[in-house]
């Protein structure tokens, strides 16, 4: 399919079509209203607030959500959550498009230039490490459920004024997965076992501060065969680790949580059908979470859901990329993504059409649970304090 943006025009001008044709079609889809102004009040005050952050390793394009052709894959994203949120039409990503060092660098609000395929902590601290420190949070409090272990080293930096001892705990759910099975029933459980989509022979060292099976069933009230026979009942890996996060709720009620869904990711093996099964189940997945904290007495009427890829992908026409399959090319379209967000005190319905960067999620975050995150390069959006 011929690509709308593609012109001869220059990045910035290409980025501002794709921000103007979103909000052209949510307007008309959910009557979404332009944001005029970015001046607010101030955060609202809302106890003992909670924030969830849902990030996508490996983006969708417009084409196949935003777009009117592309619409149908996205029915909740754009019925249940977006009129209630503020969306961002162009948030752009200036770093590297690797998944890893990506999410890396927007838990960190600065973007991070480590090989994405090196087995290292982030250079600059964690959104966690700036959490916890501040606020003097357990590491109870923060969590990140990664979608691989190549993200083992997420939680916290190598920084010496934060780093050890002061990051989010980590869960890997394949990994957990992997060490419940015998080696003849991990046969059973290959699609959910998967660990990189873009380099399957990459097989990380497992290092960090990452969740052990019996630790996590232990504080999850679950054995490890109802782990594992629930496991056998899922489709995905997202799916997977969406019930571990709705366990961690309804346990432990920790304030941060952040979810790194994968599915979608299956694009790299060149299988569109897949890609398209993995928007939708995000699509699903995402609305799942909002209503878990919607129904959780601990989370409900005082928790922000966060929700934004880590980049986008290649066009069609492009001849240096391969379409919806990759992220090599760098353009427009594939740093070009977006941004919603929800929950008390943020505005419904609204879009914000200027552009930001995917870095600003940290000092936002800051802002809205009271915590300095020095090393950031991104600013605080004031659209949702």
């Amino acid at each position: 399919m011929s690509s709308p943006w593609n012109s001869g025009r220059s990045p910035r001008q290409i980025a501002h079509s794709i921000a103007h044709s979103r909000r052209e079609f949510l307007r008309a889809t959910t009557g979404a209203a332009l944001a005029l102004s970015t001046t607010r009040a101030g955060a609202a005050v809302v106890p003992t607030r909670k924030v969830v952050v849902v990030t996508f390793g490996g983006g969708a394009r417009d084409q196949e959500t935003f777009m009117p052709e592309g619409q149908e894959n996205i029915p909740l994203l754009l019925s249940e959550l977006i009129p209630q949120a503020t969306f961002f039409t162009q948030v752009v990503n200036r770093g590297i498009l690797g998944h890893y060092v990506a999410t890396a660098s927007l838990a960190t609000g600065a973007y991070e230039t480590f090989n994405n395929f090196a087995a290292v902590a982030p250079s600059n601290p964690t959104v966690f490490e700036y959490f916890r420190k501040d606020l003097k949070r357990p590491a109870s409090d923060a969590w990140v459920i990664a979608p691989s272990n190549g993200f083992n080293r997420i939680g916290e930096s190598e920084h010496r004024s934060y780093g050890v001892g002061l990051g989010a705990r980590v869960v890997l759910p394949k990994r957990l997965l992997g060490s419940a099975l015998s080696p003849r029933d991990a046969l059973l459980y290959d699609h959910l076992l998967r660990d990189n989509y873009e380099t399957p022979l990459y097989a990380p060292d497992i290092g960090g501060d990452s969740m052990q099976l019996h630790e996590l069933a232990e504080i999850l009230k679950l054995s490890v065969s109802d782990f594992s026979a629930h496991a056998q009942s899922l489709a995905s890996p997202d799916e997977l680790s969406v019930y571990i996060a709705r366990r961690l709720m309804q346990q432990l009620a920790p304030s941060m949580i952040w979810i790194t869904l994968h599915d979608i990711d299956v694009a790299h093996s060149g299988a569109f059908s897949l890609y398209i099964d993995g928007i939708r189940r995000s699509d699903r997945l995402c609305a799942t979470l909002w209503r878990t904290i919607q129904s959780e007495p601990e989370y409900a009427g005082k928790t922000n859901l966060f929700i934004l890829p880590d980049f986008g992908r290649d066009s069609d026409e492009d001849p240096g990329g391969n379409g919806f399959q990759h992220h090599r090319t760098g353009d427009a379209l594939s740093r070009t993504t977006w941004m919603l967000a929800l929950g008390p005190g943020i505005r419904q319905n609204v879009v914000v059409d200027r552009p930001v960067q995917s870095v600003d999620l940290v000092p936002t975050l800051g802002a809205l649970l009271g915590f300095a995150s020095p090393y950031s390069q991104g600013k605080a959006l004031t659209e949702v304090l």
